[in-house]
């Protein structure tokens, strides 16, 4: 055997081991490296996007679709009318699971037929990525629906749309999950005498209905209540025909795109804007790709930077680039964000949403003035009802909306949760313990913190936090007010009734007892305010509750 030098020899490593080393940390260190497409992230990691089970897959699944229609007739001042048709595709059987066919049908403002297998067989692409708010944010909802009803039963799916020209485009696509495109298999084109405008999306999906049908209808009842303006129509698998009437025959204002503000921009940011910018000098460019920055404050900040007002935009170095953001952040003196980027619900909307489905004895909305955090401009609204239709119970019943989106799982995640759970004491506002008390939350903003790609639960900012405390309180304080006339109604109502069981006994045996007649008592009723009605009502309860304890 050949002896191993040096220091190995000394340890009694042999020549042998050290080659059956080496051939074992080749094969420990060996890595693959691939690149995916955001379609084969999704197909891969579904749950993500909140496709995480066949009863939520549903729930999802008509979500996007119902918020891509509404969003369409929003662009387009469009009242909407929105009809979804849930059917069943495979026989019956015992199993939650089964094949169903959904539909989806809106009277939007359409697709252009160009865009029609992109729009709905690529992910990440869409019409939402502009400064404006939208009930989209990812480019992934609608699209992640087909996916995933292609991931389940292999079936293409049919778009049909129009822009109210000439034609109606129908197309059966599938997406290609590893390029992330779609696959045409068929386009047809039908005259369009009628010049209907809209979209149908149709196609199928494994699912659990048995499971997902309250979800499904409190989302659409929700929607209703934050999109009074629109008639949705839903039939369910068993042919259950569920409508959800239009109350408002007005739009709201649709959101407009506006420029990012200063405060909201990192280096990356500004490198796209300098890459697509017209600008010449580093001056017009501040002022041109930043909303409400003037020419002083485009120099303040300059000269901040150490960049000289004169400089090519083009010809920045990313140390320039670098110093102009920090600059950026460091100027402390911007105005506040435009708001034309947004399109809040509105208080007579709201009102009127509330009033449709749960007829309170009390409500008031308040619209808080426009906020941004880290210059993001937002708007919240907010609503207490009380009385009504509301369930009845120890808990509040908390509505959340963000971008007139209901937001129904990890409630207790919200910031809305946190607000009045931990930041208001109802007790102080008069609340009793079991109570039909329902609050509504409401944020529009171009970009709302959501803590998921899910949608479903809204970061604690300290200034949406902040907003949200003095909306709800302001309303609480009103609704204090209205439970405390309350109270002071019902002690004058209980005195009232003394007074009407006993005057009327006490002047009776008095007159008996003098042996005179019976005074005339309507003088001291009318001065004590008691009516002839109140009077009759409480001696029926006094003959109603002598029976119950005599017979009779």
């Amino acid at each position: 055997m050949r002896r191993v030098p040096g220091r190995l020899h000394r340890l009694g490593v042999a020549d042998g081991s050290i080659k059956k080393s080496r051939i074992v940390l080749e094969r420990m260190v060996e890595q693959r490296f691939e690149q995916i497409s955001p379609a084969d992230f999704f197909y891969r990691n579904r749950d993500i996007a909140g496709f995480s089970n066949p009863s939520r897959s549903l729930y999802m699944s008509i979500r996007e679709l119902v918020e891509n229609s509404l969003d369409a007739c929003e662009i387009g001042r469009i009242l909407p009318n929105i009809w979804i048709e849930l059917t069943q595709v495979e026989e019956d059987s015992e199993k939650d699971v089964r094949t169903y066919r959904l539909v989806v049908k809106d009277n939007g403002v359409g697709v252009e037929a160009e865009h029609i297998p992109k729009a709905f067989g690529t992910i990440l692409y869409g019409s939402k990525y502009g400064f404006k708010q939208s009930r989209g944010t990812f480019g992934v909802g609608g699209t992640m629906a087909l996916l995933y009803g292609q991931i389940t039963t292999n079936n293409a799916f049919k778009i049909i749309s129009s822009t109210g020209k000439k034609e109606i485009h129908e197309y059966r696509l599938m997406i290609d999950i590893v390029e992330n495109k779609p696959k045409i298999l068929e386009h047809k084109t039908y005259p369009n005498e009628n010049g209907w405008h809209g979209t149908v999306v149709d196609y199928t999906l494994e699912a659990d209905y048995t499971n997902s049908k309250s979800k499904i209808i409190e989302y659409l009842s929700k929607t209703a209540v934050i999109n009074p303006h629109s008639n949705i129509v839903f039939i369910d698998p068993r042919g259950r025909l569920y409508v959800f009437a239009r109350v408002k025959e007005t739009t709201p204002e649709p959101p407009k795109e506006a420029k990012p503000h200063p405060l909201g921009v990192d280096v990356e940011t500004v490198n796209r804007l300098i890459a697509n910018t017209r600008s010449r000098d580093c001056v017009s460019f501040l002022m041109n790709e930043f909303q409400k920055v003037g020419r002083k404050t485009a120099l303040d900040v300059l000269k901040l930077a150490n960049i000289d007002p004169r400089t090519k935009v083009k010809e920045l170095t990313f140390e320039q680039v670098t110093a102009l953001v920090d600059a950026i952040k460091a100027y402390g003196r911007f105005r506040a964000p435009d708001t034309s980027s947004l399109s809040p619900v509105g208080v007579e909307f709201i009102e009127a949403g509330i009033r449709a489905v749960y007829d309170p004895e009390f409500l008031h909305v308040v619209q808080r003035p426009p906020a941004s955090y880290s210059g993001i401009p937002f708007i919240i609204e907010a609503a207490v009802a009380y009385g009504g239709n509301i369930p009845e119970g120890e808990d509040i019943h908390l509505l959340r909306f963000a971008n007139k989106i209901p937001l129904l799982y990890d409630e207790r995640a919200d910031v809305s949760w946190k607000v009045i759970s931990e930041k208001i004491d109802w007790n102080s506002y008069k609340v009793p313990k079991v109570k039909r008390l329902a609050v509504l939350t409401s944020i529009c903003s171009p970009k709302v913190p959501y803590k998921t790609v899910g949608k479903e639960a809204i970061s604690d900012r300290p200034e949406i936090e902040r907003e949200l405390t003095i909306a709800i309180r302001e309303c609480a304080r009103e609704l204090r007010l209205y439970l405390s006339r309350i109270e002071k109604g019902e002690a004058v109502k209980k005195r009232l009734n003394v007074y009407a069981k006993y005057l009327p006994k006490i002047a009776k045996f008095s007159a008996e007892l003098a042996e005179k007649p019976l005074p005339d008592l309507k003088p001291i009723f009318n001065k004590l305010g008691l009516t002839e009605k109140v009077i009759k009502e409480v001696a029926a309860e006094e003959e109603a509750e002598a029976r119950e304890l005599y017979g009779g």
